[in-house]
């Protein structure tokens, strides 16, 4: 009688083992992007019962210790190479966070994120699919507060959640 989860884990670990770490952990956040799984911060070797503990503290922190406890960044550019983003979904969560996290603004609007990325040259084909993705994940790394206008393309203002700010910590960390 087989296990397919385990026969999944087996595979991953044969298919991880000859690479090097970095590129061990961009396979591991592509899967989990590509299957909707939500990394909180890098684990340690081993997964150790202290590693968990961690993880279980970090889900504790309020998100005004996020913000207190963040990197203080002068320059979006300095965040955004800390950070380095691999993707648009993770380009707008980071965006963002320089302006809930390090500007300290209690939200932000599309516009502002795509603006910040296109001053770097890394403007988002499409902002609201970033930030939609962000909201669908589970659990919601962004979060849409309210809409101005009646129109599709109303403007909107979002919030990072308590998640969003864990990862992105997660990625200036890593």
């Amino acid at each position: 009688m087989s296990d397919p989860e385990i026969e999944a884990m087996a595979a991953l670990s044969g298919a991880l083992q000859d690479l090097e770490e970095d590129a061990q952990g961009r396979v591991i956040r592509w899967a989990a992007e590509r299957f909707g799984v939500t990394l909180g911060f890098p684990v340690p070797k081993g997964g150790t019962d202290a590693s968990r503990d961690t993880l279980v503290a970090a889900n504790e922190v309020s998100d005004e210790e996020i913000s207190a406890e963040s990197p203080k960044f002068e320059h979006f550019a300095e965040l955004y190479n800390a950070a380095s983003p691999k993707t648009d979904v993770d380009r707008a969560l980071v965006a963002g966070y320089w302006f809930q996290a390090i500007r300290e603004e209690a939200s932000f609007q599309a516009a502002q994120l795509n603006l910040e990325l296109k001053h770097l040259g890394h403007a988002l084909k499409n902002v609201t699919d970033a930030l939609d993705s962000n909201q669908s994940k589970k659990p919601a790394r962004i979060i849409q507060l309210r809409k101005a206008g009646t129109a599709k393309q109303a403007r909107k203002t979002y919030k990072l959640t308590h998640e969003g700010l864990v990862y992105v910590q997660g990625m200036i960390a890593s």
